[in-house]
Order: C-alpha cells, then structure tokens, then sequence
C-alpha cells in the first residue's frame, strides 16, 4: 500500500488547497476581478456578476470578508448603504486574477471549439 507524504500535504507546510478552495470558487473570481475596480455596493455588484443570485453574492461576500479578502463598510445614510472593497491582502492578487479573467474571456472561443470537436469525435467511436 503506498504510503502519503504527510509532510508535503500537510496544510500548514502547503495552503494552496486551503487558498484554491477559497478563491477557485465560481464566484469568488469574478467579485474580485469586479472588486479590483474600485468600491462597489451590493447592488452593483449583483448587476455587474452576470447569473449570480442574491443568495449566492451574499454568502461568497462574507465568506471573502471572513478570510480578509473583502472589507464591509456600511455608511450610516438614510437608508443606510453597504460598501464592499478589496482588502490589502486581495490587492495583491489582483493582478493574476485579472490575467486569468482576460484569458478566459479570450480563450473562451477556442475551449467551446475543442469541446465540441472532442464531443463530435466521441459520438462518432459510439
């Protein structure tokens, strides 16, 4: 039986599951990528994060807030307004989020392509 290198997989040794799993979320990328360009209220975000649903954005919000990735300001107007931004620790990796949202808007093209030139050639073998 093959023995597991506890050492190399070990959270604390490696975080990158524990950061993957935060940050690879559906959602988590694109509230960044959308938080990068400045403040935001709820509603901006909802209108800006195409399919997200209000349940969604919220629990991906706290979830952001409670890693420190997002702050919350609420502002004491009448009626009182919610403000989301990225925190110091989000800002540095605004970079490569953005990077990887450009790729994806224009690789998307090229991924539909193989994936219906792979589904055609596997319908075709049945």
């Amino acid at each position: 039986m093959a023995q597991r290198n506890t050492a190399v997989t070990d959270q604390a040794d490696c975080p990158l599951p524990e950061v993957l799993r935060l940050i690879g979320d559906k959602w988590c990328i694109q509230i960044l990528v959308e938080l990068g360009e400045g403040p935001r209220r709820f509603t901006q975000l909802e209108r800006a994060i195409d399919g997200i649903s209000r349940r969604m954005l919220t629990l991906n919000l706290r979830n952001l807030e409670r890693n420190g990735l997002v702050s919350r300001t609420v502002h004491p107007d009448a009626p009182p307004s919610v403000e989301y931004a990225i925190t110091p620790l989000a800002e540095d990796i605004r970079d490569p989020l953005e990077t990887l949202a450009n790729w994806a808007r224009h690789a998307a093209p090229a991924l539909i392509a193989a994936r219906q030139t792979y589904d055609a050639r596997l319908g075709a073998e049945r």
